[in-house]
């Protein structure tokens, strides 16, 4: 499938489309996410993100500001986008909307992601950025 990058929106998380992100997340990650993750990320504003191609949802990120020891720092706890998707630009969009995020904020001292060691392709996406 060839996706022209341009074709990729990134829209708010709503109460209208918060069951888009739910079945997302229970196709793309092997855990489930209880009912209070879905609620903090109703309240995260900016670092919560879904994906559009052609107005269907197709990935999503979701972040939190965490503090610690007096540093601030970015935790993205999910970033990811249907199969289909892989390789077309949508989690490099999700990705740089959380960067420049934290470039523009400038208070961040650390961004921070777990991602299982058994799952290569995400691996080797991350590494694109940051080894």
């Amino acid at each position: 499938m060839s996706v022209t990058k341009s074709r990729i929106e990134l829209g708010d998380i709503t109460p209208h489309n918060i069951k888009q992100l739910k079945v997302l997340n229970h196709v793309v990650f092997p855990v489930a996410y209880n009912d209070k993750f879905y609620k903090d990320v109703m309240d995260v504003g900016d670092l919560a993100k879904l994906a559009f191609f052609n107005d269907i949802v197709v990935g999503a990120v979701c972040c939190r500001t965490d503090t610690h020891e007096g540093q601030k720092k970015l935790y993205i706890m999910t970033l990811g986008c249907l199969g289909p998707y892989r390789r077309c630009g949508v989690g490099k969009k999700l990705l740089d909307h959380v960067l420049k995020i934290a470039k523009d904020d400038g208070q961040y001292d650390t961004i921070f992601l777990h991602v299982q060691i058994s799952n290569n392709e995400a691996l080797q996406f991350y590494r694109k950025f940051w080894i």
